[in-house]
This record gives structure tokens, sequence and C-alpha cells, in this order.
């Protein structure tokens, strides 16, 4: 099986070319001289490449011997799967379970559950091949030629949700999300973005209104917003001051004021990303 790798260099400060080309010469090696954000940085990976299946792998991800065959097996195997990612295990703790599936979304909060998350991994979910409501970023596979439908991930998003609303494009594609335990990666999360930070707290709070904005009605939009700014943020904010993390404060309702003041299609971030 002939395998394209592309490493696409979103904004580092340092350009570690030479070396990726020491490793692997065949490496398709791309580099943008700013920070591009999730989406932007894997479209530039998917405009550069020329395979009939593609991989979306985080840079802080570890996968195993049989990831590439059994999800082309999986895609194979049923025209209708339009996403798909593998079982996905913590790194630092590879006995515990970050990823089986999504549920569905309930869109007047905007919340989802993760299936067996935080549980022991006893093989329980390596016969399962099903669909799931969400894939997740850190892996997942579909086909190039299902793009010309769906589009390339949605940009404005820059950081968190866009992977959800990628999956919600292939759904109105008339295509369905999967989930295989069939094979796994192991993941590193919260390497590249601290689990309280100032650009987390933005873009959490910024792409969860706008998700919904893109993805219902305006009605729905209302509702959810109500309960949003209502409930859900003031409970945040409130949680923020007890932990001492007021600072935290101010980027809630920067997310908040941002999708007031811009359309759900803008580009303009509303935060001044510094490069990695």
């Amino acid at each position: 099986m002939a395998v394209e790798l592309i490493l696409v260099d979103n904004g580092s400060d340092e350009d570690h070319k030479d070396r990726f080309l020491e490793i692997y010469p065949d490496l398709s090696y791309i580099r943008s001289e700013i920070n591009l954000g999730f989406a932007a940085g894997n479209n530039l990976g998917v405009k550069a490449s020329k395979g009939k299946y593609l991989l979306f792998l985080n840079n802080d991800t570890e996968v195993t011997l049989n990831l590439i065959p059994e999800l082309i097996k999986e895609l194979e195997s049923r025209s209708d799967i339009g996403l798909i990612s593998p079982l996905i295990l913590y790194f630092q703790n590879p006995e515990i379970i970050q990823y089986a599936g999504f549920t569905e979304m309930n869109y007047l909060t905007c919340r989802n559950r993760g299936i067996g998350s935080m549980d022991i991994n006893q093989g329980q979910y390596e016969n399962d091949s099903r669909e799931t409501a969400y894939c997740h970023g850190a892996a997942m596979m579909c086909r190039k030629a299902d793009l010309e439908e769906t589009g390339l991930m949605a940009e404005e998003f820059f950081l968190y949700y866009e992977e959800l609303d990628w999956c919600e494009k292939f759904r109105k594609a008339g295509k369905k999300i999967w989930f295989t335990g069939r094979t796994k990666i192991y993941h590193k999360e919260s390497m590249s973005v601290g689990r309280e930070s100032s650009i987390k707290t933005y873009f959490m709070t910024r792409n969860r209104m706008l998700f919904i904005r893109k993805n219902t009605n305006v009605l729905n939009t209302l509702l959810f917003s109500l309960y949003y700014i209502g409930f859900a943020c003031t409970k945040q904010i409130i949680i923020y001051f007890i932990k001492g993390r007021s600072d935290l404060v101010k980027w809630v309702v920067k997310g908040l004021k941002w999708n007031f003041t811009h359309k759900a299609d803008s580009r303009d971030l509303g935060f001044k990303i510094k490069n990695s």
C-alpha cells in the first residue's frame, strides 16, 4: 500500500523542514508562516494531496500498525460512510478511553456525550463498527472524492468545533459518520493548548454558539442563545471567579460578543494568534 505523508507546519517559530526530510525523504512538507488554525491547516494538506483516501492526524498522536488498512477496509465496505474515526486512548494512560464515538447533539444546549469516555479499555469496543454522531478531530479518514460535495472544513472556527461542523456537512450530503474499534490511536491530549487558557476559553465560548448558528434555524439559535447567555456562560463565569481565574471572564464575554458582531461565515477571528 502506497502512503503519501503530508506534514503541515502551521506557523511554528522554527522551520524544521530539513530535519523532517532527513528522516522521511518522501515527505510532502507544507509550511505556513502564520498559524492558520486547525481547519485551514488541514485544508492546506487536502489541497496538496493526491490519494484516494485522506487520513487526518493531530501532531500529538501515536498510530498503530493496522490503522490505515483497517480504516480503508471500513470505508470500502460501505459507500455511505463519509467520515470515520478509530478508538482513541490516552497516551499517558493507555488503559483509559478518550473516544469510542459520540452521542447525538442536543441543539438547544449544544451538548452531547462521549461514548466510553474515561472508561477502562477492556476490549469492549474492539469488534465495534457502527454509526456515531461525530468523529474525533485527532484522527479521522474520508474519501477525497466526497469533498467535492461536502467541501473542506470551515476555516472560520479556527480552533474547536470545526470537526463537528464538518460531520454535519457530511450528514447533509447523505453520508454517515462512523466509528470503528478495530483499530486505535494514542492521543497526547492537551499538549497544544492548556486546559484553562485565554485561547481555549475564547474559542470554546465563541464556537459553541457559532456551531449552532451555522447548523440550526433562527428559532433554535434564539432559544439556544437564551440558555447559553442566561445559564451556561453565567455559570462558567461564576466558576472562574470561585477558582481564582477571573482573568478568563473577559474571554467568555469576548467569545459571546463576537457572535453578535460578526456574520457566521466571518474570517475575523476576534483574537490575535501568536505563532507557536
